[in-house]
């Protein structure tokens, strides 16, 4: 089986194009190719499908072996390879995803993909579609226990849970500790992935992401989207910003009630192994 390892923005994905996703357990073969020691080494690996609502379909699996509806760094990859292996040469197209159709545009030179723009939708607030249990309405600078303390948080669906945390001192935060006792907190019957964000002015933000399924991630895409609208949501910042990861910048517009991404995606290698 042929499989191409792509990076977004250091968030890294193992992708294939001719898996038959009902001759595995997906769920067993994620946990061992992404196993930085003894496998391949990933967050996750990703499935290019055939769907019958769009022009191709998206499958995530994360490292942990639980499957994600949407993941924003690895739509960007995804659609790269799709563009680069000939599946679909528009430059515009739409991705059947778990949360939803998306619809990436590619910003190409020459024949060298170099950003892909993507429509995320736009972002949910209520606590039943987070889901988050409380008294419903939304979630906006509520204060929020857990064993290590107490916190101001933001919640909001971005194709998935997301739970935004403002601090001062970025690099001084435990988000290892302090996120995985939010992902796993009753309060979040699906869990949530958990955004540690610093707001540096009104149009820059700079974020660390302890991901639902994958643990501390050098990107989220969808998180940086969430993010970003929490940061307007708060007044912190404007409806257009761009977020500062470890390894890179996305820039994130919030525009008429719908998210746009944009940032890059990489091709890291590709290989044959034995399944």
């Amino acid at each position: 089986m042929k499989f191409q390892k792509m990076h977004g923005l250091g968030n890294d994905f193992i992708l294939f194009d001719q898996l038959d996703p009902s001759k595995y357990n997906l769920s067993t073969l994620a946990v061992k190719l992404c196993d930085r020691h003894q496998g391949i080494g990933a967050d996750g690996i990703i499935l290019i499908l055939p769907s019958e609502i769009a022009d191709v379909k998206m499958r995530i699996i994360n490292s942990d072996g639980s499957e994600a509806n949407m993941c924003g760094n690895g739509i960007r990859c995804f659609a790269k390879y799709v563009y680069d292996n000939g599946i679909n040469k528009s430059l515009k197209f739409t991705i059947e995803t778990g949360a939803g159709i998306m619809i990436p545009e590619l910003i190409v030179e020459g024949d060298e993909v170099k950003f892909v723009k993507v429509n995320m939708g736009a972002p949910s607030f209520e606590r039943d579609q987070i889901p988050m249990a409380g008294e419903a309405g939304s979630v906006i600078n509520e204060t929020f226990q857990v064993a290590s303390g107490t916190y101001q948080i933001t919640s909001l669906l971005m194709g998935v849970p997301h739970t935004m945390v403002f601090v001062e001192d970025l690099p001084g935060t435990d988000i290892v500790s302090i996120g995985r006792q939010i992902e796993k907190h009753p309060t979040f019957p699906q869990g949530t992935n958990v955004n540690f964000v610093s707001v540096d002015n009104d149009h820059e933000i700079s974020v660390r992401t302890w991901e639902r399924g994958a643990g501390s991630t050098l990107a989220c895409g969808t998180g940086s989207c969430a993010a970003a609208v929490a940061a307007a949501l708060t007044s912190k910042t404007g409806k257009e910003v761009t977020v500062h990861l470890a390894l890179g910048d996305l820039l994130i517009e919030w525009i008429d009630g719908v998210v746009y991404m944009t940032g890059t995606a990489d091709h890291v290698f590709e290989g044959e192994l034995d399944l």
